[in-house]
Order: C-alpha cells, then structure tokens, then sequence
C-alpha cells in the first residue's frame, strides 16, 4: 500500500465508486430484493426490484427516473390541441366489496344513533374503512357523519374585490390565434405565484429584523397553502370560462415561504390573472390558538373508560373537535386566513419552443430535494431562520387530528391514547417539509387523461417496440412475488448485486441503441447501412 495515511484516507472505498458508477448507467443504489416464481415451470429466482424513491438524497437513479416522468406528464397535457379521452375504469371486486361493507355499516351507524347509543366504536370502524377505500383507488369521500353538515356563509370578505363569473363551457382546450400570415397559434400560460411577506428579507433569504418577522403566519399560511391552490384554481375556472387544466410543483423560496409554479393549459388574459391572485383567499375555521391551556408537566390525561382526554386536576373531558366547531358563532372572525403575494408572473408560452423545455424543467428542477434541501442553509443566519420556523410550526395544529390541539383546550377528531403537545408526526411538522404537507405535484384530472402509471407504461411499450420485442409476449400474470428478508441465503452481497445490474444496464443500452440505428437505416457501427 502507497502513499501516506492521510492520502489512503481521501481514497473513495470499493463500495463507493460502485454506487458512484450505478448512479452513472441510472441504477438503483438501495435495491429491494425480491422472490419471483414462475408459476408456469415452478423456478424460484431471487431478483432487485427498484426501490421507486423521490428523493435523490435517497436514491439519485430513481428520483432522476420519477422526475424524467413527470417532465413527461406535463409535457404531454401542456399544449394539446384535442380533448383528453377521461373513461374511469369499472369497479373490481374488491372495490365492491368495500362499498357494500360501507353501506351495512352506516346503517348500523344510523340504528344505533336512532336509539341514542354509543357511536364511536362504529365510526371508528367507518373510518378504517374509508381509508381503505382511499388505498384501493375510490376517489372522493363518503358522508360519514350523523350530524347535518356543518355550513359557514358563504359571502365574499369585505377585503377581497369580487370577481366576474362567467358560464364554463364544457372544454379543456384554449383558444387559438391566427397571425396575419394564416399560421395558427395555441398558446398557453406557465405562472409563477407565491405567499404574502412576513416581514423584509435580505438578499439571501433571511430577515432584517428576525424579532418582528412573522413566523406564526408563515406557518400557518405553508400548512395551509394546499388548500389556497384549490381555491385559485376555483376562481380561474369561474373567471376563464373553460375547465381550466394544470400541472403544478410546490417548492420554497429562499425565504422559505411556499412558491408555487404552475403550467396551465390554454391562454387567460395577465389582467384576468392578477384579479383572481388579487381576490382568492382561504379562511380557516378552526378553534382559536390564541390562549394556551396547557403546557410543560401539566397536560390532559387519557381516561380509557371515557375514551377521551380530560383536564389533570377537575377530570372533566375537553370539549370534543365537533363542540369546538360549533362553539365558533356565526359573527366571529376565522382563525387564519391564507392569501398570496402580489408577486405575479405569467407568461404565454407555444409548444415545442425553447421556453417550453425551459418551463418543463423549471416545473421539475427540485422534485429531487426534500423542501429543506430546496436552498442550503450555508451561513448561520440562514440555519438560524431555519430553526425559528421549524420552533413555530412545532406547536402549530397542521389537522383536526393534531395533537397540538390538547395544548389549547380541544379534544382533537378521532383521539387515541399517547398524543402530546409538540410531538405530532404529522408531514407538516417535519423540518424536511417545512411547514408544507401537500403533495410537491399536483395535476388536475383532465390534464393528459392518463394516469402516471399510463405514462410509464407507455415508456416501457416504446423500449419494447424499438427492441423488437411484442408486447404480448410478456404474460404478467406469470409470476408471482415474495418478499425476502435481507439475511436469505439468496440474496447476494449489495456491491455485487448493482455490479451485476450496471452489466445488465449496459447489454440493454446497447441492444436499444443498436435498434434505434437500424431503424435509422444506420449501422450499429455508426455509418448507413446502404454503404455498408
């Protein structure tokens, strides 16, 4: 061995440059090994599956293999000049099965209500079920409740100018220009939108005076920004006349309030825009946090026979979410309410054009990064700003169902033993997520009429016409799949698993570029096959 000790120590280990190389042919460094039989012939073979993460910090090759999707995604239901097929596919049999349970269920909900007994195991039991419902696909919710639906007026704030409603039509598409040479244009719009200041910032993000910055709104305005989306896109529709469609990404800025870059279908007048930015706002109906009840030693305690926290020293149980809600009057002020910015950008942009591919990748550049990870926080005034709006959202309720409202007097919905004040594991609390607990990339219904999945499926059917391979030849009910545990005597040492994957990277990359070339007419060696 050469060289001094502090050299050897600089030298990258054998396991690294195999990762490094991995990351290089787009292999997945953290591979889930899995059992695959062959029910036809009964062979058991163990081979890595990809472990499908997001994030690059996890796994570089498959977060670059999700967000080449996405791209993907927008760049197809950006610009189309044809409505999108949207057919919903026919319930399964489990599906069914759910709904059917769901049904006898609310009825038993419904027959013991009429009989002013207990409820809450039942409704329990309905909200396992629902959430079943959720993972096997069922869009929307079921009324769950036996209470009439609690209503909030429905009149427009008296600081939000009113907006012009027009009828939709029934279509996705924009309209198109002619220019006054007959060449026609289909334009359409990628925006820019971000929260309202909490106070001046520096150049780098961080405030000027860090003791008056409102760090209590912007927490609360980043766990509640999913729901102001909603709201914009409410009142573009109603503006614009049309089911305007879109794909959208949720990153920070630098001064860590939410940013939201949006690509919609069709063009909208930038005044129209402005106006509806101007107008949207989201109201929070929810228990006031202004007063808090309790803290430190001195927290509600579980009762098991009650089923219910209760207050340490008189044992009386804490108000319920329900009660709390309907302790809010009719003339009282809603306990946040979440606007944007007047920073607006919108620009019209023409498909297949430079800025199209700019937007595209703008749309995509941090869906890679965790929230946190978005902007480095180098300098320790920036990790300082940092630690102060993690220290506000830890005590901010993020859900009905945060624990955080047992520090200010309510019983929050669906309570179970073991919640604390300041230790809900909600997404918003998380520092790698900032406050914001929504999805990074939100695309409406109609925007492609596929579904990711569609969308991947679609890649591989190319790789497999190109390579001369059909499809049908493929019977995925052939196989089934078992896990394997990490000790199984068939599962090889991790270095030598993604050697064995960078080879078969290779031999594919190579089958794939020598049929791209034949279907150039080219030679694989790179000159036309007519010379050859």
């Amino acid at each position: 061995m050469t060289g001094t000790r502090a050299e050897r120590m600089r030298r990258p280990l054998a396991r690294q440059v195999v990762e490094a190389v991995a990351i290089d042919h787009g292999v997945c460094v953290r591979p889930v090994p899995v059992r695959r039989i062959d029910l036809v012939t009964g062979e058991e073979t163990v081979v890595d599956v990809p472990c499908g993460a997001t994030l690059a910090s996890v796994c570089p090759s498959c977060a670059e293999r999700k967000k080449r999707l996405r791209m993907a995604q927008c760049r197809e239901g950006w610009h189309l000049e044809e409505e999108p097929v949207f057919e919903p596919e026919e319930p399964n049999a489990g599906q069914r099965f759910l709904v059917e349970l769901r049904a006898d269920l609310t009825k038993a909900r419904d027959e013991l209500a009429a009989r002013g007994e207990d409820t809450r195991e039942i409704e329990a039991d309905l909200a396992a079920v629902d959430e079943e419902m959720r993972r096997a696909g069922i869009r929307g919710s079921v009324e769950s409740a036996s209470r009439p639906r609690r209503v909030r007026s429905t009149r427009r704030r008296q600081d939000a100018p009113d907006l012009p409603k027009r009828k939709i039509a029934k279509t996705t598409i924009g309209r198109t220009y002619t220019s006054p040479e007959g060449k026609v244009f289909r334009p359409s719009i990628f925006l820019t939108l971000t929260c309202d200041s909490y106070g001046k910032v520096n150049p780098d993000g961080t405030p000027v005076d860090p003791d008056s910055y409102d760090y209590r709104r912007a927490a609360r305005d980043a766990i509640h920004f999913t729901k102001l989306i909603d709201r914009f896109v409410q009142n573009l529709r109603r503006v614009a006349g049309y089911d305007v469609q879109y794909f959208a990404t949720v990153e920070p800025q630098r001064r860590l309030a939410p940013h939201l870059h949006m690509a919609i279908r069709g063009t909208i007048p930038r005044a129209d825009i402005r106006k509806v930015a101007a107008a949207t706002y989201h109201q929070v109906w929810w228990p006031s946090t202004d007063e808090v009840r309790y803290e430190g030693d001195r927290l509600p305690v579980w009762d098991e026979h009650q089923g219910a926290y209760v207050d340490p020293d008189t044992g009386r149980p804490l108000p319920t979410w329900d009660e709390a809600l309907d302790a809010i009057g009719d003339d009282d002020e809603p306990a946040h309410v979440v606007r944007f910015g007047p920073q607006v950008h919108a620009e019209c942009v023409l498909a297949g054009s430079r800025d199209a591919d700019r937007c595209i990748g703008y749309l995509a550049k941090y869906l890679t990064k965790a929230v946190d990870q978005c902007h480095h926080a180098e300098t320790p005034a920036q990790r300082a700003h940092v630690e102060r709006l993690v220290e506000a959202l830890r005590y901010e309720p993020c859900s009905p169902t945060c624990a955080n409202w047992l520090r200010y007097g309510v019983q929050p919905k669906n309570p179970r033993p073991g919640m604390r004040p300041g230790y809900c594991k909600g997404k918003a609390h998380r520092r790698e997520h900032l406050g914001y607990g929504g999805r990074r990339v939100l695309v409406s219904r109609k925007w492609s009429g596929k579904t990711l999945a569609d969308h991947k499926h679609e890649r591989r059917a190319w790789v497999l016409a190109t390579l001369g391979i059909p499809a049908d030849q493929i019977d995925p009910n052939r196989y089934a799949w078992e896990p394997v545990s990490g000790n199984d005597p068939g599962v090889l040492p991790l270095a030598h698993r993604l050697l064995r994957a960078i080879a078969e990277r290779q031999r594919w990359r190579r089958a794939l570029e020598e049929a791209k070339a034949r279907a150039a007419g080219q030679h694989p060696g790179g000159f036309s096959a007519t010379a050859a």
